[in-house]
């Protein structure tokens, strides 16, 4: 058993160095032979951004671009002024100060806490109200009661 392995031994090692050998052969005719020239491995980009072989023109047209119409990264946001909704207290807990608002032109309810309400109010009332992103969703603040005399 011994013999075999280091019999396998010696013919792998024959077949690296053969490997190796043939390898610098076929390194020294891509020297003598020069066809991968240095100019033969240069790729060019045109003007539409395609890969080409062959060089530029020199004397091309070029088109003029104006430097104040490239946009390089995504438009300012404009704020809007929050737009003023109305709705009805659905639901208010006044021991623990929070409550919910249904819009009155939908179906949305939206999450409201006693420090965003200016005045006194309780479950039934038609309040308005601006909504804010809060960590769970929108809620609204500036909670205002509707005085009894507007129409609902």
């Amino acid at each position: 058993m011994a013999k075999s392995i280091t019999s396998s031994k010696r013919d792998n090692e024959k077949k690296k160095n053969q490997k190796r050998e043939e390898k610098q052969k076929r390194k020294e005719s891509r020297k003598l032979s020069g066809t991968n020239s240095f100019d033969d491995m240069i790729a060019y980009v045109d003007e539409n951004g395609m890969i080409t072989s062959t060089p530029p023109v020199e004397n091309a047209k070029k088109e003029e671009i104006d430097i104040e119409s490239i946009v390089i990264s995504t438009p300012k946001k404009v704020e809007e002024e929050p737009a003023i909704l109305k709705g009805r207290v659905e639901f208010f807990n006044e021991a623990k100060g929070f409550g919910f608002i249904k819009n009155l032109s939908g179906v949305d309810k939206y999450f409201f806490h006693i420090n965003n309400v200016t005045d006194e109010i309780v479950e039934g009332n038609i309040v308005t109200f601006t909504l804010e992103k809060g960590l769970k969703g929108l809620n609204a603040v500036n909670v205002c009661l509707v005085p009894a005399t507007e129409p609902k």
